[in-house]
């Protein structure tokens, strides 16, 4: 599970969860008492989903040591990870109107032209931490670093012993956009950035395949 990188971990929350979350974010650290309070439940009901929280990330413990000789109490806030949590429940409107805003400013062009700017940024955030020799090892690599955090993704050899990433979870889709299929660029572009040699998508979960698959192309045009 990732940090607080910016990333939303690949956890599942409860009901009972996102009510805690939401009553802490965009507040100060509350006590246990007020999220009780808050929540209408049970100190026990609380703590449990806390403890969950905490141990996914999606919340932070502090604790305040109070003046003279009581007892210190713990004091809760919600974390970068539970804000992207409650964004990733309306990004299926606000990310294709944002999009679909660029294209009426600048059209398909602009969209393209910005599709390969976030390639690009990507690419550079990987890089740095892939240092294998071949683009395969690379590809290996990155594979790592996308499973890190929260992807859903794999290295296979196929019949011919290439190997082939397997991309089980998209997270661009939705960003997609049927008309330009601009955004489904981004992760090809990236990935060749990375391993430092054209890759070539050969299956595409918006084609009907169950997942996006991608191959190392060699010299000759073929895949390796």
């Amino acid at each position: 599970m990732s940090g607080e990188n910016g990333l939303v971990p690949e956890t599942t929350v409860s009901a009972a969860g996102m009510r805690i979350i939401r009553l802490m974010v965009g507040r100060p650290p509350v006590t246990v008492a007020s999220l009780i309070r808050g929540a209408g439940v049970t100190r026990t009901a609380v703590t449990e989903q806390l403890n969950e929280l905490v141990a996914a990330g999606f919340v932070q413990r502090t604790t305040e040591r109070l003046s003279g000789r009581g007892r210190p109490r713990h004091l809760y806030s919600a974390t970068k990870n539970a804000l992207l949590l409650l964004f990733a429940s309306n990004q299926h409107v606000l990310v294709p109107a944002m999009w679909q805003a660029i294209a009426d400013l600048g059209g398909d062009d602009l969209v393209r032209q910005v599709m390969q700017r976030v390639a690009l940024a990507m690419a550079e955030h990987y890089r740095p931490r892939v240092d294998g020799r071949t683009p395969g090892e690379r590809l290996k690599e990155m594979m790592r670093l996308l499973h890190e955090e929260g992807g859903v993704v794999e290295v296979q050899e196929n019949g011919d012993g290439e190997l082939v990433l397997y991309r089980r979870s998209c997270p661009f889709y939705s960003m997609f956009e049927e008309r330009t299929k601009a955004v489904c660029c981004i992760d090809q572009e990236m990935i060749s950035a990375v391993v430092g040699a054209p890759v070539r998508r050969t299956s595409c979960r918006h084609h009907g395949d169950p997942c996006c698959t991608f191959e190392i192309v060699s010299s000759n045009g073929k895949t390796k």
